[in-house]
């Protein structure tokens, strides 16, 4: 609040940005892809392939910035923008091949239960 008590103006990114997040995603909450997660790894395959004229400034820029690999986490926090609004961007300029998918770290297997039982008994032996 300001001293005369209005509301102070906003701060962050709805400072410089007028548009509410469900705008920007024309009004979707999820991504048309469930692969997408934070640890997605994002590249443009070809950054100077040309957006169409209906591409909005922050799928511009986070193609601009696939142009290496860059972690979908990354690229929300370099937007100043949420995670879950920046997988659904990500998930339409996938779907129309302007950017690529990478899957993060392989998801390791189960330990084995012989090991993890050693382990068990090594920190009981501790106490």
């Amino acid at each position: 609040m300001t001293g005369q008590g209005e509301p102070s103006p906003p701060t962050g990114a709805f400072a410089i940005r007028p548009l509410r997040p469900y705008v920007i995603t024309r009004g979707r909450a999820r991504a048309s892809r469930n692969t997408v997660g934070v640890e997605t790894l994002l590249i443009a395959p070809d950054p100077g392939r040309e957006l169409p004229v209906t591409a909005t400034r922050e799928e511009r820029a986070l193609v601009r910035m696939c142009a290496r690999l860059l972690s979908l986490a990354e690229a929300a926090a370099h937007l100043d923008l949420p995670v879950s609004l920046v997988s659904v961007l990500a998930s339409d300029l996938i779907d129309a091949g302007y950017l690529s998918a990478r899957s993060g770290t392989p998801r390791a297997a189960a330990p084995d239960s012989q090991l993890l039982q050693e382990v068990l008994h090594g920190l009981r032996g501790f106490r």
